[in-house]
Formats: C-alpha cells, structure tokens, sequence
C-alpha cells in the first residue's frame, strides 16, 4: 500500500495506490496523521489506483471525515472504482462522502 500526500489547487490530496486492508491499515493511518489535525483545506481522496478497502480503512476515512467537518470542510473520493463504491453502498458511508 503507498499513500501520498499533495498540495494542490488549496486542498489536500491523498493518493492511496493498493490494498487499504486490516495489515496496511496502521501505516496509512500513520502516513495520514497530517490530514486528521488538518483546519484549513478541503480533503480529497484520489482512489483511482485503491484496489481494495476493508473496514479499518473506511474507520481511518470517517475519522478524517469528522475531523474536516468539525473545521467547516469536506471530503471528496475521486476516483472509485465500482467494487470500493459497492462497500460504501453496503456499509451505509455512500451518503457521507461527495464522490467525483
């Protein structure tokens, strides 16, 4: 799993490339831990090359989520192919994320 993190256009983007299952789990959150104290931008998600979400990476996103909301911003999934925008259907976090 790589994650990378950008300034780009006054946001954030997270670039997440593998497989966010249970083992990659805590280094992501690691590589994340600037997004989740983040006040000042939106966050954007590129998920064009996520391969795979288990449910300790949709935990790490909600977190994010709760954090940028609290501080007046969103959060945006670009890129999600059709299997990782099923788990969001199932697990009910379609409606809390803005996709593009």
């Amino acid at each position: 799993m790589k994650t990378t993190i950008l300034e780009q256009d006054e946001r954030i983007v997270a670039v997440l490339e593998g497989e966010l299952d249970t083992a990659a789990a805590q280094e992501v959150e690691t590589a994340l831990q600037p997004l989740f104290s983040n006040s000042s931008r939106d966050v954007i998600f590129d998920c064009a090359n996520l391969d795979y979400i288990a449910s300790s990476g949709l935990r790490i996103m909600l977190s994010i989520l709760k954090s940028a909301k609290a501080n007046g911003h969103k959060v945006v999934l670009k890129d999600v192919n059709d299997e990782i925008k099923n788990v969001f259907k199932l697990t009910g976090f379609i409606s809390l994320f803005d996709f593009e």
